[in-house]
């Protein structure tokens, strides 16, 4: 094993399932080299922390993920990070001495994750590549690793999540944790925000349970459906909801004029998080699943 980040082997080659439109209408998914088409979360990377990262609500659903990280992730121990985006939780890992392997689909969140740990000091316990999350199997020779974490929705954008539950937990140690953040499909928070700002169809999308978004088809399951999926391989920990009270990060400019509002959400929400009915209404949802 070389150094923190394990040993170094040729990236894979990325391919990824996008979905298309036929000359009659009808959706059908089609197999995209992302080598050769550029990533739909490419444009996103510039502005990314702006619109989120670094915005309060954003601070505040992060906070979530990273108070259960940090109850079971500690220095020295190895984390495979899917969907990394910009790098945010890398580095808040690798700043408590975490030393993790970065990997999202697009180039331009890889090289943002690298300059951003490099930019804070971290860049030695960071190594970042370029990865499509279905093909997360072809790491297993960088493991064991202690954790997986796919943060903020990179699981919707899988077509089928059990068909890639064995790839999930082979870079695992035995009894290693996966921390899944996922969109959930029932959010009343979004039927309120788009309804008033005259957008049915956009309020409705996730009850459809698939929407298109970039040329991406983006699935929305329910956490029970995602642990049944993964059940041959791992056991579900615990779950818990992340903007069910405290409203998603679109409505910002309104989380902004009642910031007090919003802190006595949150602390109702974190009463809450891991009740049934609060799981099942929020924004995002966070899975802890052990490698059987």
């Amino acid at each position: 094993m070389i150094g923190c980040a394990g040993p170094r082997s040729r990236p894979a080659s990325i391919v990824t399932t996008v979905p298309t439109v036929t000359a009659e209408g009808t959706e059908s998914d089609v197999i995209a080299d992302a080598n050769d088409q550029p990533s739909a979360f490419d444009a996103m990377a510039n502005d990314y922390d702006v619109t989120f990262t670094d915005t309060d609500l954003g601070r505040r659903f992060r906070a979530v993920v990273w108070r259960r990280l940090d109850e079971q992730i500690v220095a020295g121990q190895r984390v495979l990070e899917l969907n990394c985006g910009t790098g945010a939780d890398a580095v808040h890992l690798a700043e408590r001495g975490v030393c993790v392997v970065a990997t999202d689909l697009s180039p331009a969140m890889v090289d943002a994750t690298t300059a951003k740990a490099n930019e804070l000091g971290v860049g030695h316990l960071v190594q970042a590549r370029q990865l499509a999350i279905e093909d997360v199997g072809t790491l297993v020779d960088q493991g064991p690793f202690s954790a997986i974490i796919s943060d903020f929705g990179g699981m919707n954008c899988v077509a089928d999540i059990g068909a890639i539950g064995a790839d999930l937990a082979a870079p695992l140690a035995s009894g290693g944790t996966a921390f899944l953040c996922v969109m959930g499909p029932v959010v009343p928070w979004e039927w309120a925000w788009y309804l008033a700002h005259g957008q049915p169809l956009k309020a409705i999308r996730r009850l459809r349970r698939r929407a298109r978004w970039r040329g991406i088809t983006i699935r929305y399951p329910s956490a029970s459906s995602v642990r049944r999926a993964l059940s041959p391989w791992f056991e579900p920990v615990a779950t818990t909801a992340i903007g069910a009270l405290v409203p998603p990060p679109y409505a910002q400019s309104w989380a902004t004029r009642h910031g007090r509002f919003v802190d006595r959400l949150e602390r109702w929400e974190r009463r809450l998080e891991t009740r049934r009915v609060t799981v099942a209404m929020a924004d995002h949802y966070l899975l802890e699943l052990r490698r059987r």
